[in-house]
């Protein structure tokens, strides 16, 4: 189930944790079938219903809106839409720093 892209830059460029939060509350509603408002960035993505097939749409989401390639399982890695963000914010950086040389 993947959702539209959003006219935003290619990869990180130009994001910020608020900004990737926003992002992944809004899809992860959708597999949820939940409203954005109802996800709090500090709860597990597991204690919401979150499983494993809607975990790969959302790394599909993700590698699709901004071309970055995560593991599978980066939402177990990572349980949180805070921890999440984060660690695209780090991934954004570290590919960014990458295409610098």
């Amino acid at each position: 189930m993947s959702v539209p892209t959003t006219n935003r830059p290619a990869g990180g460029a130009g994001h910020t944790a608020e900004s990737l939060t926003v992002w992944l509350a809004d899809r992860i509603a959708v597999y949820l079938k939940r409203q954005p408002s109802e996800i709090d960035p500090t709860v597990p993505l597991a204690e919401y219903g979150l499983n494993s097939v809607a975990a790969l749409g959302l790394c599909g989401d993700i590698e699709e809106d901004f071309d970055l390639i995560l593991e599978p399982t980066a939402a177990w890695d990572y349980p949180t839409v805070e921890a999440l963000a984060g660690h695209l914010l780090e991934e954004f950086a570290a590919q960014a720093q990458d295409s610098s040389r």
